[in-house]
């Protein structure tokens, strides 16, 4: 059954309470399918309330009142690109947080920790977030290669993308803002060496992080025309589990591609099985699915 929705009457000008009719299965097909074309990303027959929910709640905003004629004006309307653009931050927005998975980003550490330093010194580490989201991966990956360089008596030359389909998703990551329950759990070291309140209970990244760590829009579809290239870390999770398995090879084919030789890919676990990466080799981790690329005389 579909909820009950609040929606914006044109004509009176008021709220109103009106029930959406329920999307049937050639509405459910017409929109998976428009999804999958321009992001990659599947909807299961199981997540049809999750699509009506999120549709529902946007066809509210704007004043529409059945999922045709909301779905035309997403595809031909004169506002389409913005529309789209709007729509595809509600349905792939996913939730984050700061260290959300403590074994990959162990991984990390020890990798940079065990890099040659010489090679440190002469080549700033480039990495890379996929799907970042509103910015606390690629900022927790900062703070880790800062604490490494640290540690290591280097100086901190590194740089961080962000890079995520969501416009809204972007502009949020880059100013760096966060509420301060985000901290939560997070050791009280690391809150006072990279963070600093500012109003409203909230915090913000220090100016020594953020200005190491950038953020740009990207569509993983579009992944042949990255400007990335030569990267010595990827890090990919929970962004494949929304796609087919051959897309998702066909991503982490191209993620690899972007790899400098001795280059991590880092990605959930359970995101690929049963396919060896071409050039990469599988990181022995019970709890971390991860890759380094060959070197050319390796392969």
């Amino acid at each position: 059954m579909a909820e009950t929705r609040n929606q914006l009457s044109p004509a009176a000008g008021l709220w109103t309470m009106r029930r959406l009719p329920d999307m049937d299965e050639a509405q459910f097909s017409q929109w998976q399918a428009l999804l999958e074309h321009r992001t990659g990303i599947t909807l299961s027959k199981e997540r049809r309330s999750f699509l009506e929910t999120n549709l529902g709640i946007r066809m509210r905003e704007v004043g529409c009142n059945s999922y045709q004629a909301y779905y035309e004006r997403v595809v031909s309307g004169p506002e389409a690109i913005v529309e789209w653009s709007t729509l595809v931050d509600r349905l792939t927005v996913q939730e984050t947080r700061f260290f959300r998975d403590p074994d990959a980003f162990r991984l990390v550490s020890d990798y940079i920790l065990t890099r040659p330093r010489e090679v440190l010194k002469r080549r700033p580490l480039e990495v890379w977030s996929v799907g970042c989201s509103t910015g606390e991966e690629p900022y927790t990956l900062a703070m880790l290669l800062n604490e490494a360089m640290t540690q290591l008596a280097l100086p901190p030359l590194f740089g961080v993308t962000g890079s995520d389909i969501s416009k809204p998703a972007i502009e949020k990551a880059s100013r760096g803002q966060f509420s301060a329950r985000k901290l939560t759990g997070m050791d009280d070291v690391m809150q006072s060496r990279y963070f600093r309140p500012v109003e409203r209970n909230s915090v913000e990244i220090l100016p020594g992080i953020r200005e190491r760590v950038c953020f740009t829009r990207l569509n993983v579809l579009d992944l042949k025309q990255a400007p990335m290239h030569g990267m010595n870390i990827i890090f990919c999770q929970n962004l494949l589990i929304y796609f087919r398995r051959w897309r998702r090879r066909e991503i982490v084919k191209h993620l690899a591609e972007r790899l400098a030789p001795g280059g991590l890919l880092v990605l959930g676990q359970g995101e690929l099985t049963d396919w060896q990466p071409p050039g990469l080799q599988r990181v022995p981790s019970e709890h971390v699915l991860a890759w380094i690329r060959r070197q050319p005389d390796e392969e």
